[in-house]
């Protein structure tokens, strides 16, 4: 079985200081990869867009769910919580059975799985329902990240893996702005009492994407010469493989790190709608303003994220981000500032909370070998997950007797505190070559 000493030494890896490459522009990697390259490369993209969109709706209608169904903050914060849990469990998932069945129709069952059960919330008649519709939605949700970035990770060579897999993720960002807009439009439009669920039912709009994938998207080379093998006889993976030799120390300190980048960044991002509307005092068209400006800091975060960690490698973009955003954090959350200095506050806000995010996909690619990337990808991420996804509801319940702002402050910062220590811990990936 493989262990972390069988992965590809220091020497394997390239030189950071050759640029002929980036003399000929950021983007000169995407020109020189081929057209199934791309075609993944977009797939991921738009998916990670999708999912996004959905996954945020929740966050803009909590306050009309506190008025209209007289829930409290605690119960909001517990939706929040079980969509994230159940995210965990759907990504494991999805990445055991993205090493079994490939990880392009892992992708589209994801996908397929997270639209219907959005348009499910959309149909939710009280708090319980809602509660078990956003439950079975985040079994797609989160499968639907380790599929892709499994996806794209395996397809880019080592050189450029960490600005792909960023780039992807950046996608992020785009679907949270594409929901925002929606919430806007749709809470302008319409009395808030059935807004709420015209914004869920608008989320079963991914589910025709999934044709598009199953015609056009190939599985990747190193994949198949996986799959080849196991054919040929080689043993298959197990479901304990990830918990088993040298590289139990690597998943256990991957999860670690995971914890901290997503604990942060639900802790800020969950209840920042909540937080503006109620102790901003911040309108409808007000809050999706100021939330503008952090997905557009959020997305640029992305983007710097993704050409920082090739450029200075993995474990110096976490630590630089983590330091960056636990002190942003504190400062908008903290501080008594005006509504034109939060304002300002929002890009470097979004900017930092997930620029931390460009460098996971790729790191978590290239520490597991091919026949149980999925699995460990799958494990590490989404175990963090289970864990941040802890952080909505106690801020929630934290913030009946604190101000919302302390309780996302404090939390956050704990969060980032816990990605520079396991940061510390890990080996360095960047440029390794992917082992089978």
């Amino acid at each position: 079985m493989e262990t972390e000493a069988q992965l590809p030494t220091d020497a394997e890896r390239y030189d950071p200081s050759d640029t002929s490459d980036a003399s000929k522009g950021p983007f000169a990697w995407y020109r020189q990869i081929s057209a199934a390259e791309k075609r993944a490369f977009w797939s991921c993209k738009i998916g990670y867009v999708l999912d996004a969109m959905d996954t945020q709706f929740l966050s803009f209608v909590i306050p009309t769910l506190i008025a209209t169904w007289g829930i409290t903050r605690g119960d909001a914060g517990l939706i929040g919580t079980v969509t994230l849990l159940s995210s965990a469990v759907g990504g494991w998932a999805a990445g055991v059975l993205s090493d079994r069945v490939g990880r392009v129709k892992t992708l589209q069952i994801t996908i397929l799985w997270f639209a219907i059960f959005t348009l499910a919330c959309a149909l939710a008649q009280n708090f319980s329902q809602l509660l078990w519709a956003r439950g079975l939605m985040g079994l797609g949700f989160g499968g639907e990240w380790t599929a892709g970035a499994v996806l794209i990770g395996e397809v880019i060579r080592a050189r450029d893996r960490g600005k792909a897999v960023g780039l992807v993720q950046a996608g992020w960002a785009i679907g949270w702005g594409v929901s925002t807009l929606l919430f806007m439009a749709v809470f302008s439009l319409v009395p808030a009492d059935y807004a709420w669920r015209v914004l869920f039912a608008i989320g079963i709009a991914p589910a025709p994407f999934v044709i598009w994938i199953r015609r056009f998207v190939e599985e990747p080379e190193v994949h198949r010469r996986q799959k080849e093998a196991q054919d040929a006889g080689e043993a298959r993976p197990s479901l304990l493989d990830i918990f088993r030799g040298d590289i139990v120390w690597t998943t256990l300190r991957a999860s670690v790190l995971a914890t901290g980048v997503q604990g942060g960044y639900y802790a800020v991002t969950t209840w920042l709608p909540t937080y503006l509307k109620t102790e901003r005092h911040l309108s409808v068209i007000g809050t999706g303003s100021y939330l503008c400006v952090v997905i557009v800091g959020s997305y640029c975060g992305y983007l710097t994220g993704a050409y920082v960690s090739d450029r200075i490698g993995r474990k110096r973009a976490f630590i630089a981000f983590a330091l960056a955003s636990c002190a942003i954090a504190s400062i908008y959350t903290q501080l008594p500032l005006d509504n034109l200095s939060m304002l300002m506050l929002g890009f470097p806000l979004g900017f930092c909370a997930s620029g931390i995010f460009s460098g996971m996909g790729a790191f978590l690619t290239e520490l597991f070998p091919t026949r149980i990337r999925g699995s460990g990808q799958g494990f590490c991420y989404n175990f963090g997950r289970a864990i941040g996804a802890t952080f909505p509801f106690l801020i929630g319940y934290v913030s009946q007797t604190m101000t919302l702002g302390h309780a996302i402050g404090a939390f956050a910062a704990a969060a980032y505190g816990i990605v520079i220590l396991a940061a510390l811990t890990l080996p360095e990936t960047r440029g390794r070559a992917l082992s089978e």
